[in-house]
């Protein structure tokens, strides 16, 4: 199964990204999802060559966010599409069935769309507002999440979904009560200063409240 946590990278150059991530492993981190928007191809295929190394020798899980030809290209465990993005089952045909592709959901019908396309989980948000993505979809808070993950229930979708937005440490179990799967982190991590006692706080508070 997933990982139940995923740190989404940050960093204006090369550099910031490379010690943010860096961090980010060493504090115990599983999964990165490797975000670097607005860049030159070669600094984002540069970034990903060092992060994929990385990643192997952390044994972490290594997702481009976005660049399906980049993930291709740099072997990458797969690929993570927001809303405008190419659909699942586009990228699926060129990276195959064994890399995993997860979707960006803002609606139980994004969900449904994603599930049906062959997406293997769901990034579903904005939990609250958040500085770390422009153009934010509507915000959808407790009462939101609890709303499309019961949809999912009664219509038997059963797919990982993530939390993802402006998550502190406090909102970790009356999430995790809704019935998620796991969360999504950016800003939290990075500008914490104890990075492995936030990440041993994190992994305590989403693998107390695992619901069998």
């Amino acid at each position: 199964m997933y990982n139940k946590l995923q740190y989404i990278s940050q960093g204006k150059t090369i550099d910031e990204q490379l010690y943010n991530i860096h961090q980010a492993l060493d504090a115990g981190c599983g999964w990165i999802q490797m975000r670097f928007k607005d860049q030159t191809d070669k600094d984002t295929f540069e970034l990903a060559e060092a992060v994929k190394l990385l990643c192997e020798e952390y044994l972490a899980n290594f997702i481009v966010n976005d660049n399906i030809y980049l993930a291709q290209q740099i072997v990458a465990d797969g690929v993570h599409l927001g809303l405008s993005d190419m659909k699942i089952d586009e990228a699926r045909a060129i990276l195959g069935n064994t890399k995993i592709i997860g979707g960006t959901a803002n609606t139980f019908e994004d969900i449904e769309n994603h599930v049906k396309n062959g997406g293997d989980y769901i990034g579903l948000g904005p939990f609250r507002f958040t500085t770390t993505k422009e153009k934010l979809s509507p915000i959808l808070g407790l009462s939101g999440y609890f709303e499309i993950l019961q949809k999912m229930k009664k219509n038997k979708i059963e797919i990982p979904v993530y939390a993802i937005g402006g998550i502190t440490l406090k909102d970790v179990n009356p999430l995790m009560e809704t019935g998620i799967h796991g969360i999504a982190f950016s800003g939290m991590i990075t500008e914490s200063d104890q990075k492995k006692k936030l990440m041993k706080q994190l992994k305590e508070k989403i693998y107390a409240n695992v619901i069998v």
